[in-house]
């Protein structure tokens, strides 16, 4: 009874049930989920707890599986609960994905057991790990070299899609739950697979923990109690995280972006959380957020050099460096398209591939302004210039740069590189080729976004002009 009185304060203090919850309890046939079971049962009355019993036959061992299955069920039967079980080739589904048969069993079982929730209307899924699975957690992710939230162990409850995955046993030991068992004479299974060496869980057990206890008894204990603490601060650390996201990053198509100097100003600890809530957006594969991609995200964010750089991260997420701004996208963005258009004295509106934007020509207008303005202020804004139009060689060209283009700059004697102005201007190089340069008759670069050259400026005695005009719209 100590148990049953034990397991009810865990379940009050921690909220992990309520009067009226419909449970599935996954119930292996083994000795922890058959314990869980029926201090669940022995309560069910009192907490009017709608019980169902999951079991999965993974079909790893054949006439063993198959006993399992049928105990469970017997089990099932003698205490009135309704019964689901799963019959799922586990074997088979590795040989199509390739995946290890301790995360392809993990799955197919999971996927099984919120089925079973979702079709009795069930809120939560008991699950029988208990202390010493905790502690054997924790050692196996200080040797892989865990961060804070591997040390946080098996969290006691946790939403996944839409149900909470609760551990009423996770801070009772293997010693309390067999006792249990042989007070109440609950018969169980032995899986014969706990013995094999072959999977690191049993190395840690029956080897390693072990040859430990020699030199700290109290190891399981310890372990645990570093999984309460880290658990929290663990939580805390990802609410802080949260709250640097909301406030310093904005979603952009396919991903996200912030300001490279908002990043730097960030304790390291909030850094690397940082990276990796964003790449837990955009990526399901957990191994992507080893130590060691994190610390060269986070280095190539905070160095000084150099100021631009693409860098992929798995198969579909890139990390950007452009100047000031950080970007993570979901997949690589789509080499620029070229594009070349002819335009003549009476203007038009052409849109260019790949990006949304528009550019446009209009000619014949009264100068006005352009006439009355001084000769060096002759733009209305990065993106749209004003030309005298009968000083203009036509047809001109929009296009794309190409490689050795260069430019007269009004002001500056001889010509520059365009790659250099868009260097100097530290235009991103995702736009570099998706920025539209005008050119003349002559093929001399007239204008590109944010530069004129000194052809065709406006005066005080130009009476035609030709405006061009580039508008990004929602993609600016």
């Amino acid at each position: 009874m100590e148990l049953l009185r034990k397991i009810e304060q865990e379940m009050t203090l921690h909220q992990l049930l309520k009067p009226e919850d419909s449970v599935v309890v996954a119930v292996s046939g083994g000795p922890d989920s058959v314990a869980l079971l029926h201090i669940l049962f022995l309560l069910s009355s009192k907490w009017r707890l709608k019980l169902v019993v999951a079991h999965v036959n993974h079909q790893f061992r054949g006439a063993e599986s198959d006993g399992e299955a049928e105990q469970v069920r017997e089990l099932a039967e003698q205490m009135g609960l309704p019964c689901e079980v799963g019959v799922i080739d586990v074997p088979a589904y590795i040989r199509e994905t390739g995946d290890n048969p301790q995360n392809a069993a993990r799955e197919k079982r999971y996927e099984f057991l919120r089925q079973t929730a979702h079709r009795y209307g069930a809120t939560k899924i008991a699950l029988a790990h208990h202390a010493d699975d905790q502690a054997e957690t924790v050692l196996m992710r200080i040797l892989r070299g865990s961060g804070l939230s591997g040390l946080s162990g098996i969290r006691q409850r946790r939403i996944v899609k839409n149900v909470e995955l609760i551990r009423p046993l996770i801070r009772i030991y293997k010693s309390e739950v067999l006792m249990h068992c042989e007070l109440y004479g609950l018969a169980y299974c032995e899986d014969s697979s706990n013995a094999q060496r072959k999977y690191m869980r049993n190395q840690v057990r029956l080897d390693l923990m072990p040859q430990l206890l020699r030199y700290n008894p109290q190891l399981p204990q310890a372990l645990n109690r570093l999984a309460d603490l880290a658990g929290p601060e663990d939580d805390y650390m990802e609410g802080e995280a949260k709250r640097v996201f909301n406030d310093l990053a904005a979603a952009e198509a396919g991903g996200f972006r912030f300001s490279r100097g908002s990043f730097a100003g960030l304790h390291v600890a909030l850094q690397r959380r940082l990276i990796k809530l964003i790449l837990s957006y955009l990526a399901k594969d957990q191994g992507l957020f080893d130590y060691v991609t994190m610390e060269l995200v986070r280095s190539a964010i905070v160095q000084v050099e150099p100021t631009t750089l693409t860098h992929q991260i798995g198969e579909r997420i890139f990390f950007v460096r452009e100047y000031d701004v950080i970007r993570f996208v979901s997949q690589s963005e789509a080499s620029a398209e070229s594009f070349h258009y002819i335009v003549r004295p009476e203007g038009g509106e052409w849109v260019l591939p790949g990006t949304g934007w528009r550019i446009s020509a209009i000619s014949g207008q009264d100068a006005g302004s352009a006439a009355s303005s001084n000769e060096d202020r002759p733009v209305i804004g990065r993106d749209e210039m004003w030309f005298d139009l009968d000083e203009l060689q036509f047809p001109l060209t929009v296009r794309n740069r190409h490689a050795g283009d260069r430019m007269a700059i009004s002001g500056l004697n001889g010509t520059k590189k365009v790659k250099d102005i868009f260097i100097d201007d530290k235009v991103p190089p995702r736009l570099r080729d998706r920025l539209p340069l005008v050119l003349d008759a002559q093929n001399r670069v007239l204008w590109l976004p944010g530069r004129r050259s000194a052809y065709a400026k406006p005066t005080a005695k130009t009476t035609r002009i030709f405006r061009i005009r580039l508008d990004r719209g929602e993609h600016s």
